[in-house]
């Protein structure tokens, strides 16, 4: 499979290669690789084979195209598309069909993308590893004995393997971003509102967003330029016009952008060496772009992953609610009946307990807990306000700078396991992320460099609300003098 989506539109237009062809290449590959790696956890062969003949039929009559034509993307188990799963690999919701596109599913279409199937994840996208997963770990291409970062590790498992050039995660506290580090891909968490919200199963609603992963910040700006946009069943979708993302890579000068260096982050305790060193590099890469350089602090960093830990659970508990074996989701049967809790209540209970694995349980309660009655201000509310001090203290660093340079998560990909029976160590994943989550600002991972056992590294860059256009032209001119984003694992 051809890594670059770009280049399989040339291909084609150049009568090269015909969209089928592609298609084939991608299933075989998906195929080939899904003993290893466990990327997916719906391949559409069928459908993306009718579709990709769909595009050669309309390209041999004349017809205008998509800008994505015959382009395979992977979509995350966590958005709905009709004739696939949705299961946000969970137990709870195996065998949901959903009889209705996302929005940004519906654009994909539109666009004349071949969607391929759809990603592993996380279950209900809660957690760092997609150790959580019903339907098994998904492995990390560069070393298959690590994990591929979570919730959306599928996503980027599937494009650090070859198997697909584009897909679409989602990030609630870095779920694209630190998938895309430890797969040493590019991956983009838009502004809250920039992408519909239409169509994904919610984990937390003022925190979730649609985002791109791909190889390379170029091939992200096709596919944001794909997917943003107003969506008006969608309530928090944001009506403002879309900037044109692929003109913004026209310039690689930097001269006048302000990159602000989060110091305080490279002194986190933590922090392996060698991620602080690959970030030191970055600052001199985007010196000799003609970058400014400027110190910045995030005063209310320490409080990000408690807030974090107290707001998402909690919409989750809310969110997750519906899912109680009588409206949706997986029925316990048979139902042993508690005299004392009722043949309805007895049915509430075990289905739940059977459908929802132990990471979704534990945020279900925290939640709870954090809402009942009593605890809502000491927990929720004081969380909010805390919530409202981060957004303050991003305001004022981008009084000071137009970009915010930083790690992306503390380590290189841990091996699978070593996290998973410790919560506060896997949350603790989120130090450098859940912060532009809260904010609702755009943020980047890029790859930056390597480990000295070859493991990729990513660096992060933040932006002001939509300002996406400026990020992607960061991150792109960074790309034109490196090659990190050009490596690929051998395994």
């Amino acid at each position: 499979m051809l890594h670059s989506a770009q280049q399989l539109l040339r291909l084609q237009a150049d009568g090269e290669i015909t969209a089928v062809e592609i298609a084939e290449r991608a299933i075989a590959a998906i195929e080939a690789s899904q003993p290893t790696h466990n990327s997916f956890t719906h391949v559409a062969a069928e459908s993306a084979l009718q579709a990709a003949a769909a595009v050669d039929a309309r390209r041999a009559a004349g017809e205008t195209l998509g800008p994505l034509a015959g382009v395979p993307v992977a979509v995350k188990d966590v958005l709905c598309a009709t004739g696939m799963p949705a299961t946000c690999s969970s137990n709870m919701l195996r065998n949901f069909v959903p009889p209705y596109d996302a929005t940004v599913v519906e654009k994909l279409r539109a666009a004349d993308a071949v969607i391929v199937g759809k990603t592993n994840m996380d279950e209900f996208a809660m957690g760092a590893s997609t150790e959580t997963s019903f339907f098994g770990v998904t492995r990390n291409p560069w070393d298959t004995q690590r994990t591929p970062g979570g919730s959306s590790g599928g996503a980027a498992a599937a494009v650090a393997a070859g198997t697909v050039p584009l897909s679409l995660g989602t990030d609630t506290g870095g779920s694209i971003r630190q998938p895309a580090s430890f797969c040493g891909i590019t991956g983009m968490k838009p502004t809250y509102g920039r992408v519909s919200r239409y169509g994904l199963i919610a984990f937390a609603s003022s925190l979730d967003q649609v985002g791109p992963m791909a190889w390379s910040a170029a091939d992200c700006a096709l596919l944001m330029q794909t997917i943003a946009g107003f969506e008006p069943r969608d309530s928090t979708s944001l009506d403002r016009p879309v900037p044109d993302y692929m003109q913004a890579l026209d310039s690689t000068d930097l001269s006048g952008v302000r990159i602000g260096v989060l110091r305080d982050a490279l002194d986190v305790d933590g922090l392996d060496p060698e991620v602080r060193q690959v970030v030191l590099d970055s600052i001199d890469v985007f010196v000799g772009l003609g970058a400014t350089i400027v110190d910045v602090e995030l005063p209310h960093k320490e409080y990000g992953v408690p807030t974090y830990y107290v707001i998402a659970p909690s919409e989750a508990s809310s969110n997750l609610s519906r899912f109680d074996g009588a409206h949706y989701g997986h029925r316990a049967d048979p139902v042993k009946v508690d005299p004392e809790l009722g043949p309805l209540v007895s049915m509430y209970c075990q289905s739940r307990s059977q459908g929802f694995g132990a990471e979704v349980k534990r945020r279900i309660m925290i939640g709870t807990y954090a809402l009942s009655e009593g605890y809502a201000d000491e927990y929720y509310n004081k969380a909010l306000k805390v919530r409202r001090l981060i957004k303050g203290d991003y305001d004022n660093a981008f009084a000071q700078a137009d970009l915010l340079l930083g790690p992306v998560a503390p380590t290189p990909a841990f091996e699978l396991g070593d996290k998973i029976d410790d919560p506060v160590q896997m949350y603790l994943c989120d130090l450098f992320t859940v912060g532009a989550n809260l904010a609702g600002i755009p943020a980047i991972s890029l790859p930056g460099g390597f480990n000295a056992g070859g493991l990729p590294i990513g660096i992060q860059l933040q932006a002001p609300v939509l300002d996406e256009a400026r990020l992607l032209s960061a991150a792109h001119a960074f790309q034109t003098v490196t090659d990190f984003h050009t490596k690929r694992p051998a395994s």
